[in-house]
């Protein structure tokens, strides 16, 4: 058996899904979806991020998948590949490295601290606290400079140990274990979400749409957070693709990934926004504190007179934060090490490790800016919301571009055909539509996103 049979390739249909599935699901599901949805007016919010989950984000993961799965084996090798080295389209296969990196540093330091939660509820340290005591605690914990880095440090090493095993052994298995767990997890906290006290409030807040709220800056909004939640844009995507195999059907399959997402972040939606409305006077549009000041309230003055079910709440809420964290964070990984591992022959274990330290070394500056840096800015960000900025407003909305216009305009008709219709074995009915959107549509969305977040025109 050859060695790319052997360790270096999705086992099955069910693994490559959850695996990619599990690269997409993550903090922004559980926290950023929650936070859009709670400060853009709640379902309507919803209809038009799942509208642009369907006509945006969904067509351009796909095309992410069709051009690594053509490849079989790395991204920069993909993009060499498909177009036949028409022009100079190599230097996509570095934005995955860059991009692996820069999210995956200041990504390990919000999971560090869902990590640091999951422990802290663990041993039962939020009982009797008021929300002034969470506020205080959090920020005690933020700015401390030693404490977070124990947390980040656990994080990467469960994710390199993850990434060095390889594909099959490592991240297709971990996917297997973690997306049922987290899916557990979800269905636990949402059946226990809606029986609190006033849950049909928050209920409708998600669930019943109020257009008259519905803003440009709404559109715009949940154009954007489809766009991020998938992480589109990056080659994230593109690089499991290179490990798919070629009887794989990239239209089904990428839509199960995207209604898998989707799905996900419903259900954090119906657990956070009936627990929120459970108690008086708290707002479901916090911001970033929902997760790590007002929640922890939330369970423990919901559950005042029953200890055992705010335990239980709290420690299942943020483990289910905690695994979300660690299936992005492994194909974080894997983009950045994939490239040295296939181009450059390096072992598996070795580049994983080097991108680790390096990652794990930027780490310490996002998380050294919420504490004893946060004086030292670059264009008046810190090194966390630095490279959040790069990632999101940058690199993101510019590679979707690219990738765009690669497979729309640079790639021939029928290399793109033949790839999504399994070399024509299957039907693709949608296949004109996909490409209307990959040529025209999405690119029009996609610099209205880059503009609008740039803050150069608003719409």
């Amino acid at each position: 058996m050859s060695k790319r049979t052997d360790n270096n390739n999705f086992a099955g249909k069910i693994g490559a899904i959850l695996a990619t599935a599990g690269s997409a699901v993550g903090l922004g599901n559980v926290w950023r979806f929650p936070t859009e949805t709670g400060a853009n007016g709640g379902a309507a919010f919803l209809l038009i991020y799942i509208g642009f989950m369907l006509l945006l984000a969904t067509p351009i993961m796909i095309a992410e998948l069709t051009i690594g799965r053509h490849g079989q084996r790395d991204v920069l090798y993909a993009f060499r590949k498909m177009n036949g080295s028409k022009g100079n389209w190599a230097f996509m296969g570095y934005l995955p490295v860059v991009a692996g990196i820069l999210v995956l540093s200041y990504y390990a330091v919000v999971a560090g601290w869902t990590l640091e939660y999951a422990f802290r509820a663990g041993v039962n340290d939020f009982a009797g606290k008021t929300q002034e005591e969470f506020s205080n605690d959090f920020s005690q914990f933020i700015s401390d400079p030693l404490r977070p880095l124990t947390w980040i440090f656990l994080i990467l090493a469960m994710t390199f140990g993850i990434v060095a095993l390889g594909i099959q052994k490592g991240i297709e298995s971990g996917a297997k274990i973690m997306m049922p767990a987290l899916f557990i997890f979800l269905a636990i906290l949402v059946v226990c979400s809606l029986t609190l006290p006033d849950a049909s409030i928050g209920l409708t807040f998600l669930l019943k749409p109020d257009f008259s709220k519905v803003t440009q800056h709404t559109i715009l909004s949940a154009m954007g957070q489809s766009f991020f939640t998938l992480s589109v844009g990056i080659c994230c995507l593109c690089t499991y693709a290179c490990y798919f195999r070629k009887d794989v059907d990239l239209f089904k399959d990428g839509l199960n990934v995207a209604v898998i997402d989707t799905v996900v972040a419903v259900m954090s939606g119906l657990i956070i926004f009936p627990a929120v409305y459970s108690v008086p006077g708290l707002s479901p549009d916090a911001g970033p504190s929902l997760v790590f000041i007002t929640l922890p309230n939330v369970f423990q003055r919901v559950f005042a007179g029953m200890p055992v079910l705010a335990y239980i709440f709290s420690l299942l809420f943020y483990l289910l934060l905690v695994m979300a964290a660690l299936t992005s964070s492994i194909s974080m990984l894997e983009m950045s090490s994939s490239y040295f591992h296939k181009e450059k022959n390096m072992s598996r274990a070795k580049s994983a490790l080097i991108m680790t330290a390096i990652c794990m070394t930027l780490a310490i500056a996002c998380s050294f800016s919420f504490g004893i840096w946060k004086d030292y800015t670059v264009f008046h960000l810190g090194f966390f919301d630095l490279f959040d900025f790069i990632i999101a407003k940058i690199f993101m909305p510019i590679g979707g571009l690219l990738i765009c216009i690669y497979l729309g305009w640079s790639v021939k008709g029928d290399v793109v055909y033949n790839e999504v219709t399994n070399n024509r074995t299957i039907t693709q009915p949608l296949y004109p539509l996909f490409m209307f959107i990959i040529r025209y549509f999405a690119p029009i969305c996609i610099l209205m996103i880059f503009i609008s977040e740039l803050g150069l025109i608003d719409f």
